[in-house]
C-alpha cells in the first residue's frame, strides 16, 4: 500500500503565494480608490477557474492540489471565526444614540425592500438554478436574505477612507449599518435553521436553542468575562495596566489573548452543535466581551494583524476557487439572469434605504448617499454565499452570480458616494470665486513690482455666487 504524500509542502507553498497575490490585488486597486477587499476577491477569482484554470489548468493544479484544499479552506475558516469575532466586538450600537428613528427605519427598508423583490426572483431562479432535493421554501429565504446583506467592515473602511465616518453621514450610516448587520444574521440563522432542520419541530427546535444561546452568552458569559479581562489585566488588584510593563505587561497580554480565542473558538462550536453555523457563536462572543479596555483593545489587534493579512486572504482563495465565470460564458441566458440579480440587489438595497432616509427628513443628497453605502456588500456577502453553498442550498451557477453581485456592488460603492458628495457640496456651498478690484491698478515701475513681490501675499476676497 502506497504511503500518503505529505500534503506539509504543497501547503508551504499555496499558503505564501496566496497572501502575496491577495496583498499585490489590494494594493494595486487601492490606488483607484477601492478598498482592499475588492482586490482580494478578485484575486481569488482570478486564481480560481475562471483565469488561472481557463488559461494553464496546470498550474492551477500544481499550486492547489487536491490535498492542500482542505487545509487553505481551514485556515481560512480560522481566519473567518476570528474575522466575525472581530466583527462583532466592533459593532457599537451605542452609535444609534442620536439616529435611533431613522436607523431602524433606513435599516428595516433597506431589509425589507431587498427581501420583497429577492422573493420573485428567486421563484423565477428556482426551477434552473436551485439544487436537486431543495425544496422551495430555504431557496428563496436564502436568495432574499443575499440580496439584503450589507458589509458592516468594509464600509467602515469606505467612510475611514474618504474623511466620512465622524460626519453626520457617516455616523448615521454606521449606526444604520450595525442594526442591518444584527438583522442580516438573524435572518441568515433562521434560514440555516429551515434548511438543516428535517421537520417543522426540529426548526422549533433549532430556535429554541439559539434563543437560549443568546440569552446564556448575555446573561452568564458576558459578566464572567467581564470578571476575566478584569483579572487578567490586575484592574481591581493593585495591579493596574499602567503598573506593569515589559515582560508582565506581555503576559497579561497573552493570557487575554487566549482566553479570547479560546472562547471565540468554543462559541463557534456550541452554534455549530446547535445547528446555525459556527460563525454565529464567534460573532456573538465578540458582541458580549467587554469594551473600552486597553488590555481587550490591544488584544484585538494582535487577532487583527494575524487574521486580516495572513488567513483572510485563504478564504478569499477558497471562494474564488468555488466561482466559475465559464458557467455563465456559455449561455447569454445565465448573464441576463446575473444582471436581474444585480439589479434587484441595487434597486432594493440602495432604493429601499434611500426611501427610508427621505422618508425620515433627511435631505436627498444625504439620502442618496445613504442608500449608497447600504448597499455596499463585501466580506458580509461572501460569508453568506460560502454558508449557502455548504449547506447546498444554491448551486455554482447561482453562486458564482452572487459573487459577482457582490464584487460589483462594492466596487461601485466608493465611486458612487464620492460622486454624490461633490453633488451634495455644490449644493449646499455654492462655488467660490474671486471678486475683481474695482479700479485696475496703475503701471508700476520695476522696482515697485519686485517691492510688491517680496511682500507678504494678501488672500483675494471671496463670495458666493
Amino acid at each position: 500500500m502506497a504511503a500518503t504524500p505529505d500534503p506539509l509542502p504543497a501547503v508551504l507553498l499555496a499558503v505564501p503565494a496566496v497572501i502575496l497575490a491577495c496583498r499585490a490585488g489590494a494594493s494595486l486597486v487601492r490606488r483607484f480608490g477601492q478598498p482592499a477587499v475588492i482586490g482580494e476577491i478578485a484575486t481569488g477569482i482570478l486564481l480560481g477557474p475562471s483565469l488561472l484554470g481557463w488559461l494553464w489548468p496546470a498550474s492551477q493544479a500544481w499550486l492547489f492540489p487536491s490535498s492542500v484544499i482542505p487545509f487553505t479552506g481551514m485556515l481560512g475558516n480560522i481566519g473567518l471565526l476570528a474575522f466575525m469575532f472581530l466583527v462583532g466586538l466592533e459593532l457599537d450600537l451605542g452609535a444609534l444614540r442620536g439616529h435611533s428613528r431613522t436607523a431602524f427605519g433606513v435599516s428595516g427598508a433597506s431589509i425589507a425592500l431587498p427581501l420583497a423583490l429577492g422573493v420573485p426572483l428567486a421563484l423565477g431562479l428556482y426551477a434552473g438554478y436551485a439544487p436537486d432535493g431543495v425544496g422551495r421554501l430555504p431557496f428563496v429565504l436564502f436568495v432574499a436574505v443575499s440580496v439584503s446583506v450589507t458589509a458592516f467592515p468594509v464600509l467602515a473602511r469606505i467612510l475611514t477612507d474618504r474623511g466620512m465616518y465622524a460626519t453626520p453621514t457617516g455616523a448615521l450610516a454606521m449606526a444604520c449599518a450595525a442594526v442591518d448587520d444584527v438583522a442580516a444574521w438573524c435572518l441568515l440563522a433562521v434560514v440555516v435553521a429551515v434548511t438543516t432542520s428535517s421537520s417543522a419541530m426540529g426548526a422549533v427546535l433549532t430556535a429554541a436553542l439559539t434563543v437560549g444561546f443568546v440569552v446564556l452568552m448575555l446573561k452568564v458569559v458576558r459578566p464572567l468575562l467581564a470578571r476575566i479581562v478584569a483579572r487578567a489585566t490586575g484592574v481591581g488588584s493593585g495591579a493596574g495596566s499602567g503598573s506593569g510593563s515589559g515582560s508582565g505587561s506581555g503576559h497579561r497580554d497573552g493570557i487575554l489573548l487566549a482566553v479570547l480565542f479560546s472562547g471565540l473558538c468554543l462559541a463557534a462550536l456550541a452554534t455549530d452543535r446547535i445547528g446555525i453555523h459556527a460563525l454565529f457563536g464567534a460573532f456573538l462572543f465578540g458582541v458580549v466581551t467587554p469594551r473600552g479596555n486597553p488590555e481587550v483593545a490591544r488584544s484585538a489587534g494582535r487577532l487583527r494583524a494575524v487574521t486580516v493579512p495572513l488567513l483572510l486572504p485563504l478564504f478569499f482563495v477558497h471562494t474564488g476557487l468555488k466561482t466559475d465565470l465559464a458557467l455563465l460564458a456559455a449561455d447569454p441566458v445565465q448573464w441576463l439572469w446575473a444582471g436581474a440579480v444585480l439589479a434587484v440587489a441595487v434597486c432594493g438595497k440602495w432604493g429601499g434605504a434611500a426611501l427610508a432616509a427621505r422618508a425620515t427628513g433627511r435631505p436627498w443628497p444625504q439620502a442618496m448617499t445613504l442608500g449608497a453605502l447600504m448597499n455596499c456588500r463585501g466580506l458580509t456577502e461572501l460569508v453568506v454565499l460560502n454558508i449557502g453553498l455548504e449547506l447546498g442550498v444554491i448551486g455554482p451557477k447561482l453562486f458564482t452570480m452572487l459573487v459577482l453581485m457582490a464584487l460589483v456592488t462594492t466596487a461601485i460603492t466608493g465611486p458612487a458616494v464620492d460622486r454624490l458628495e461633490r453633488r451634495r457640496r455644490k449644493v449646499e456651498f455654492p462655488q467660490l470665486t474671486v471678486v475683481p478690484d474695482a479700479q485696475p491698478e496703475p503701471q508700476q515701475g520695476r522696482e515697485q513690482v519686485r517691492e510688491r513681490e517680496r511682500a507678504p501675499q494678501q488672500v483675494p476676497q471671496l463670495t458666493r455666487t
